[in-house]
């Protein structure tokens, strides 16, 4: 090759460089603990039992990759180190929030195109001050710092958050000053699905109904009326960036409760809780196809919840999962209520309950064995009072609640191998512009820098870039 021909296709590279397509509209979807297994039990789900001939809208893109999720200090990683990942493209320590591993603050790609002038909405199903919300705006060295965390985000700028609570808001049980900082810097705090009808600002804070718990917004499956759902909260995100940056914007909308459901080992809830995010996702897709060559959507999860798998166990049937009316953690809480009020509850009395909310007895059936278990756990838990809670990082289950959902695990054939996160690999999927650079082998840091990259027209054909 001679050096004309040399220094010809360097100019070309430079023209494709120049002249990349900048998506106006960004959506980064990730789904908390949402590994490769949860989603498959979710598209079996979407398929054999809700009879969809489309999949998942996630499983619709055209650009398919997987991802690592180790942090800096562990090979499994924690919500904050993985969160950190994804929102700044650095790896840190378990626990660091938007810090490096030195506890240098990084930014988030949320900051870089806050300057760039896109709007900014951060919104998630469990509390907004959780760890991967809270690494697209915070800088602290520890996850737990809530009311830091509280603070940053009041003085983010960021057009839209959206989540259960906020857990910074008293010091010693007291009320403290972070209100009025909200206050103080011009946003407006709306509080559940009527609060939406009352945004009237550039900068809002969408949170759930006052009295009920800051962790979440609660389960999919509980339908408890009155709460906020992923899909309204991502419906106000959208509109309140249409109105306030219409010519570009960022949103970034976390699938909180899978993971919740997954530490749990709740099945039945975990898959729900998915197909709910994919209806949230489906928006964003419905957008991207009015805008199909100004849009990017990026779908993910910060890493593995609870190692789990579709197996072939007798009797095990994915419809099951729709005889469910009731999570693992709220039905531990009506046990726990049980046994707060010393009331006379028979074994007869729970028998009814788990045939209304679990379909136990009357569609799925309970071999003697199994019965006489559940039987034996029922009195040592309500009449000896004998049993201990089974502790995950989000809840402490009562020990009748933990055998009821392992039977309900079996019943539905999905298996589990620990409460907590594993290395498993994460999917990928995107579409859209530069979906194409995503696909293959990721680590969890290239995924935010290859969006800034694209955002700033530094996209290339084919693999280059990567």
């Amino acid at each position: 090759m001679n050096l004309k021909s040399i220094f010809t296709g360097a100019a070309l590279s430079l023209a494709l460089l120049s002249s990349a397509q900048q998506p106006k509209y960004i959506f980064y979807y990730i789904g908390d603990g949402m590994g490769v297994a949860p989603v498959n039990a979710a598209e079996y789900y979407n398929r054999m039992v809700l009879n969809n001939e489309r999949p998942l809208t996630m499983l619709q893109f055209p650009t398919v990759g997987w991802c690592q999720t180790y942090s800096a200090s562990h090979p499994i990683t924690d919500s904050a180190a993985a969160g950190t990942a994804l929102a700044t493209g650095h790896k840190t320590k378990n626990s660091m929030l938007g810090m490096n591993p030195d506890t240098v603050a990084v930014n988030s790609i949320a900051a870089e195109l806050q300057q760039m002038g896109y709007g900014i909405g951060i919104a998630t199903s469990v509390a907004p001050d959780d760890a991967t919300p809270g690494a697209f705006y915070a800088h602290v060295p520890n996850r737990s710092q809530f009311y830091t965390i509280d603070k940053q985000m009041a003085t983010s700028g960021y057009q839209f958050f959206a989540g259960a609570g906020l857990r910074g808001t008293k010091t010693d049980g007291q009320p403290n000053d972070v209100m009025d900082t909200f206050a103080q810097n011009g946003v407006q705090i709306v509080y559940g699905p009527e609060g939406v009808k009352e945004i009237n600002s550039d900068k809002v804070l969408l949170l759930n109904v006052p009295g009920f718990e800051d962790n979440n917004i609660s389960y999919t499956v509980d339908s408890i009326q009155g709460m906020l759902t992923l899909p309204v909260i991502t419906e106000a995100c959208l509109a309140q960036l249409e109105r306030t940056s219409p010519d570009k914007f960022f949103m970034m909308i976390e699938g909180g409760n899978i993971d919740h459901a997954l530490h749990g080992n709740d099945g039945g809830a975990a898959i729900k809780e998915i197909i709910n995010f994919d209806q949230a996702l489906e928006m964003a897709y419905n957008f991207y196809l009015a805008h199909p060559d100004e849009t990017l959507i990026v779908v993910t999860a910060d890493h593995d919840t609870g190692g789990s798998a579709l197996v072939n166990k007798r009797g095990a049937n994915l419809a099951n999962v729709d005889f469910q009316r009731v999570s693992k953690e709220q039905f531990s809480e009506y046990c726990k209520s049980l046994l707060r009020t010393r009331n006379i509850y028979t074994w007869d009395d729970m028998k009814e309950y788990l045939a209304d909310n679990l379909g136990f007895f009357t569609h799925i059936k309970l071999s003697d064995k199994q019965e006489a278990g559940l039987k034996e756990m029922f009195d040592r838990t309500f009449e000896l009072r004998n049993t201990d809670d089974q502790k995950t990082l989000y809840a402490n289950f009562n020990a009748f609640a933990v055998e009821v959902f392992s039977i309900f695990n079996d019943a539905i054939g999905m298996a589990f191998t620990t409460t907590s996160h594993s290395a498993n690999p994460t999917p990928v999927f995107a579409v859209g512009v530069g979906a194409e650079q995503f696909r293959g082998f990721n680590n969890n840091i290239d995924l935010p820098r290859r969006i800034l990259s694209i955002a700033k027209g530094e996209t290339c054909c084919g693999n280059c870039c990567k």
